[in-house]
């Protein structure tokens, strides 16, 4: 059994495909089956059914591609290692991050980071927490930026900073008139949300403990994107619940006001996610003290008194 053959039993795993999978590790479909079928004989079992579509490993066969994936990691650092003495901080680092938290967040370091590292080549893609996860589980990304905690035992979190909730109202709106909104004196049907999917539209009716919101007796309307919801309060009425980074530095706006939780304030935690036998260690620990340096000092220096959970 070869190093090479595990990589190859990966590939399959991931794409759930012999001519895609041997595409990805550069080599024939012929000599990718080959190799996977002197390994099962080696074994003496058969790790991959076959006769469905798409191709899905055996029971025995996901035992064995799970620790398989420990033994290519393990081997991987060893290249790593050397790596990072020989050429420091260089290589690929694919980062997946939620579109609450790409659009805000992104632009306050990646530049700097770039000049900082100009051997790393990054590459970011907006995905809902799921799709990161499912992701970094089958090593398509490095890491991920998301808000935590997710209770997952494949992955491991890195907390980075705490950003409070805050409301987003039409300017007549009755809370408007108050400085400061609590979760109690928000009305559900007045509220616009994210579609399902984000974590930020779970935490938001974790929030203001509600299992489902109401609808608005004309319009319906769930957004992918903050900056619509935002629009839509502005032109319409209601309010919406933002993450803070969102409205940092926002142009006065006289169609809508910013109101802050009355304290403790409500706070999402956001962190680096990583898989629990990730690689890339030095350039993910440069990504963290990039971002940290980056941060308004509001959001560095808060301690969390009131995280809300994501159900």
């Amino acid at each position: 059994m070869t190093i090479t053959q595990l990589e190859y039993l990966l590939a399959v795993d991931t794409y759930r495909h012999f001519a895609t999978a041997a595409e990805k590790c550069f080599v024939t479909q012929p000599t990718l089956s080959m190799q996977l079928q002197k390994m099962e004989e080696e074994l003496g079992v058969q790790l991959f059914d076959r006769s469905r579509v798409p191709v899905r490993p055996t029971e025995l066969g996901k035992e064995v591609i799970t620790q398989a994936r420990i033994a290519v990691a393990e081997f991987k650092k060893i290249e790593e290692i050397v790596q990072v003495q020989r050429d420091g901080v260089s290589g690929e680092l694919r980062v997946g991050v939620i579109p609450t938290l790409a659009p805000y967040l992104i632009p306050l370091f990646i530049t700097d980071f770039i000049k900082k590292y100009p051997q790393v080549h990054v590459t970011i893609q907006e995905m809902v927490t799921s799709s990161i996860v499912e992701k970094l589980r089958l090593e398509l990304i490095d890491v991920g930026l998301l808000v935590t905690p997710l209770q997952d035992k494949s992955i491991f979190e890195i907390p980075l900073f705490y950003e409070a909730f805050v409301g987003y109202l039409h300017q007549d709106h009755p809370l408007a008139e108050q400085k400061e909104i609590t979760p109690d004196n928000i009305d559900s049907s007045d509220l616009w949300l994210l579609n399902e999917g984000h974590c930020f539209r779970s935490q938001v009716l974790q929030l203001c403990n509600r299992a489902k919101s109401s609808k608005n007796m004309h319009l319906d309307y769930e957004s992918g994107s903050l900056e619509t919801l935002k629009r839509i309060v502005e032109t319409q009425s209601g309010m919406t619940l933002l993450p803070e980074l969102s409205v940092l530095d926002l142009p006065q706006n006289k169609k809508a006001v910013i109101r802050p939780f009355a304290e403790p304030q409500p706070l999402r935690e956001v962190s680096l996610v990583v898989h629990r036998s990730f690689l890339k260690k030095k350039m993910i620990e440069s990504l963290r003290e990039e971002i940290l340096s980056h941060l308004p000092d509001g959001l560095r220096e808060r301690n969390p008194v009131r995280v809300v959970k994501i159900k």
